[in-house]
């Protein structure tokens, strides 16, 4: 059996995509270990997650630093001294820049269909424009707010009833096994997962 692939994971909040991937890669035939969780602030319940785990942590917040191009340097750093296969944002809040994306593969899943409904409000955004279906994607993490290359997407049905609470949280039920499935996939055959065209290179 071929080594396992190492990723770090990057979050914000609550950690339920990282625990979705914390319980995924408990089967050796995952073909994933996380490496270290990191967070741009500190008291989230994703660091106590990994915690539990017995996963590295980190957390690298902006405050720290004199400008967002020296935080960005220092995750950058942060994520290289773990010299992962590939990068996971999972509910990771913050735009990253050129130092971190680098030539690294970074996923991020996204609670809309995109193009429709980039940025942090997207369930809120969905609902306001009265769309009878949303859903999420998983894409390739690049310069701009939710603008990468798309590899996957699920559709979530939006219900007469629905709050931004209860249309989100269906939607997360598919981003989690989209997001592990993904991450599963691009372990197993790198090139295979990702479009030919994509600007970062395959992992390793």
């Amino acid at each position: 059996m071929n080594a396992p692939a190492g990723i770090v994971v990057l979050v914000s909040g609550s950690g339920t995509l990282l625990q979705a991937l914390i319980d995924a890669s408990l089967d050796p035939a995952y073909g994933v270990r996380i490496l270290a969780v990191g967070a741009d602030r500190d008291d989230v319940e994703g660091l106590r997650r990994a915690e539990r785990a017995g996963i590295d942590t980190f957390v690298c917040r902006v405050r720290d630093f004199p400008d967002r191009v020296a935080w960005d340097a220092g995750l950058a750093a942060e994520i290289a001294s773990r010299a992962p296969d590939f990068v996971v944002t999972a509910g990771f809040m913050k735009v990253l820049g050129p130092a971190t994306l680098g030539d690294r593969t970074i996923l991020n899943t996204h609670p809309a269909l995109l193009p429709s409904f980039p940025g942090a409000h997207a369930v809120r955004d969905a609902l306001a424009h009265g769309v009878k279906v949303t859903g999420t994607t998983a894409h390739l993490v690049d310069a701009g707010v939710d603008t990468g290359p798309i590899l996957a997407q699920r559709a979530v049905e939006v219900h007469d009833d629905d709050t931004e609470e209860s249309l989100h949280e269906r939607i997360k039920e598919q981003e989690r096994e989209l997001l592990v499935d993904l991450v599963g996939r691009l372990a197993a055959d790198p090139r295979g997962a990702l479009p030919s065209t994509s600007g970062p290179r395959a992992p390793r």
